[in-house]
């Protein structure tokens, strides 16, 4: 088998050790293999770069070991000339043989042979901002499930707050919870609490607060959760301050992607932390959506080509452009809402979900990759292009491409 890289290592990253086979030039025409374990701490990784440093090794592959690779790369990124992180799938050894010195071995293997591939690894800018973006949606769903405790908690006592309101917390409930706290239990007296339109749906408001809300026991409840959801928001305040500050120098990018149908500003910060704006890792807006996920999969054999499953993809991706692709749809007049419905109607919700995301995905290369605001195609763009007009200008544009002029008269 052909050998692509000279001196190359392969790594087996746990928890508390990571085991390293290095494969270099020996005698002759024969090959040095030299397998060492190291410690996941700060001293040992030094230790590993040194010694990959010493043994001259160009590229060092290493399996995507949960969180446990992340101190390894790091470490060893700025030390050697690549650092290439494996989608474990393709590292499957013949079974019987797996160990950790002989998953190292078949690591470098592979790598000297230039049999995988590395993944995808953003630069250390972009991968502080996606820990921002994602730690933020941890904080947004946790708010949510807080909100969600608590509304069971008024159900339980009685209290339809949410029956006529449109929000739990909003100004008006937040101001009757905390009369509650308080020990007010007259439902005419909390019902003049109301704010703003809810005051036309008094009447209402009093049939739904007429509940038993026991202070000593639900109040000790709910006012551990109001303080649980207040804790919260603050942490939301400082975290997207820090993101803000963080996407500074993403600012002209960022104005370019909120002209995308669907796309507004968290979403497209969440979209530049899990891609990034280099595109050049990422040579055609087909090869992005390939990573993704984005698109169906190939399986064909025996001339016979049967439905492929997509891709694992990041599953935060996958979600921001969910939440582009509902908001896209219930737009006015676009291209992307124009295709949703026609998928739609044809295949499904779901499918139309998917089929929207992956025209988010291809716009997003394209605006960053050209440096172009988003060009709308109108929601009557499959119909003009399927159009006599458009067809006969493609085929004028076809036989003028073959060095032919084109005359073009109506027929009697």
């Amino acid at each position: 088998m052909e050998q692509l890289i000279e001196c190359c290592a392969g790594l087996d990253v746990h928890r508390d050790t990571v085991v390293v086979t290095i494969r270099t030039p020996g005698p002759g025409r024969s090959r040095r293999v030299a397998t060492r374990t190291f410690p996941t701490t700060a001293g040992g990784l030094d230790e590993l770069g040194d010694w990959l440093v010493a043994e001259g090794v160009e590229l060092a592959g290493m399996e995507s070991t949960g969180v446990y690779w992340k101190p390894v790369f790091f470490a060893l990124e700025d030390r050697i000339d690549q650092v290439w992180l494996l989608n474990a799938e393709h590292l499957r050894n013949v079974p019987g043989r797996k160990t950790d010195v002989a998953d190292s071995m078949w690591i470098a293997e592979l790598v000297e042979h230039g049999l995988v591939r590395p993944s995808f690894v953003p630069p250390a800018d972009i991968r502080a901002l996606r820990d921002l973006t994602r730690y933020r949606r941890t904080l947004v769903e946790e708010r949510t499930r807080a909100i969600q405790r608590l509304e069971k908690v008024m159900q339980d006592a009685g209290i339809k707050l949410t029956s006529v309101a449109s929000t739990l917390l909003g100004k008006s409930g937040r101001a009757i919870i905390d009369a509650l706290l308080a020990g007010v239990s007259d439902p005419q007296v909390l019902a003049e609490l109301a704010m703003g339109r809810l005051r036309s749906k008094i009447p209402a408001l009093r049939q739904a607060l007429a509940g038993e809300f026991r202070v000593e026991h639900h109040g000790l409840l709910v006012a551990q959760m109001l303080a649980h959801i207040d804790f919260l928001d603050e942490s939301l305040t400082a975290i997207d301050s820090k993101i803000e500050s963080a996407v500074t120098v993403h600012a002209e990018v960022i104005e370019r992607l909120i002209t995308i149908p669907g796309v507004a500003r968290k979403s497209a910060i969440a979209l530049i932390a899990e891609i990034g704006v280099d595109m050049s890792v990422f040579p055609t807006a087909a090869h992005l959506a390939s990573w993704a996920g984005i698109c169906p999969g190939n399986n064909a054999s025996g001339g016979k080509r049967r439905a492929g499953r997509t891709r694992h993809g990041s599953v935060s991706l996958k979600t921001v452009l969910t939440e582009a692709a509902q908001a896209a749809a219930r737009t006015k007049g676009t291209y992307l809402a124009a295709h949703h419905a026609t998928v739609r109607g044809r295949r499904g919700r779901f499918k139309a979900i998917g089929a929207t995301r992956h025209d988010l995905l291809i716009a997003y290369w394209h605006v960053v990759h050209d440096e172009v605001t988003y060009r709308e195609l109108g929601a009557d763009w499959a119909v003009r292009r399927n159009s006599p007009e458009h067809q006969l200008n493609r085929l004028i544009r076809q036989i003028e491409r073959l060095g032919k002029t084109v005359t073009i008269t109506d027929a009697a």
